[in-house]
């Protein structure tokens, strides 16, 4: 008989796909501890199973347009920091993806970003990036800038797609047909994948920004308008990211 500890080693290393079997060859173990290690993984299939009919619900739309052929999510991140780019990403996914967990990635933990990034630039058919920088920001302003960034993004696809779904926007210079969604980046996968991918790139060269201009926090804010943030400004002045037209009031 395995002791409880090597049917806990056995559950950690199986497979999801897995789960149920092994649970089903334990669930007449009477150990408290070993039913204990069931119901666990029972829970993490219960879970799973509301978390795959969650990511059903997101490909309503990509269900719905797949007959045009390849479809691109597009999202933005960093329109209301003080100091840093704008970053816009559009990401086609495969039709028969089974990428979990993509959301809003405002609702998501900075450890679960990551870790769907690699998944995301791992399994997508293409990913582009746009960025404006804040000089362009300050010339054009941020909304124009941020039609810009995804304009530049949809550029790079290395596959031109036949749809854009975008979250929220219509983006002006696009001949591709685009399909705006209203707080598309919670009912979109592909449009979570870019907000995703765009959140995490922004997030990265933040922190590089912070190396090499300390005394802002930008680390911890990514640019935006914290206590940190607008105490460095007003003690060290603007640096070259700060967007002059966002820090009038505070310099």
């Amino acid at each position: 008989m395995k002791t409880i500890g090597e049917i806990k080693e056995e559950f950690s290393a199986a497979r999801e796909a897995d789960w149920d079997a092994i649970c089903q060859m334990y669930e007449t173990d009477l150990r408290s501890g070993v039913q204990k290690l069931v119901q666990q993984y029972r829970k993490k299939l219960d879970a799973l199973e509301k978390e795959k009919l969650r990511m059903e619900q997101m490909m309503q739309f990509e269900h719905k347009y797949e007959h045009l052929g390849y479809l691109c999510g597009i999202d933005e991140v960093g329109r209301g920091p003080l100091a840093g780019p704008v970053v816009a990403c559009a990401v086609i996914l495969p039709k028969d993806h089974s990428i979990l967990y993509l959301n809003d990635s405002k609702k998501l933990t900075a450890h679960k970003r990551e870790e769907l990034y690699d998944v995301i630039m791992r399994e997508a058919v293409a990913v582009g990036l746009g960025m404006a920088s804040p000089a362009r920001i300050d010339e054009i302003n941020i909304l124009q800038a941020t039609y810009e960034a995804m304009r530049q993004a949809v550029s790079k696809l290395a596959v031109m797609p036949q749809l854009l779904l975008n979250d929220a926007v219509t983006i002006p210079g696009i001949e591709i047909p685009q399909v705006p969604i209203i707080k598309g980046d919670a009912k979109s996968a592909s449009i979570a994948a870019a907000s995703i991918v765009a959140k995490v790139t922004r997030d990265r060269l933040m922190v590089e920004y912070d190396k090499v201009l300390p005394g802002y926090d930008f680390e911890s804010n990514k640019g935006y308008g914290t206590k940190a943030h607008i105490a460095g400004l007003k003690e060290l002045g603007p640096t070259p990211i700060h967007r002059r037209t966002f820090i009038t009031k505070f310099v």
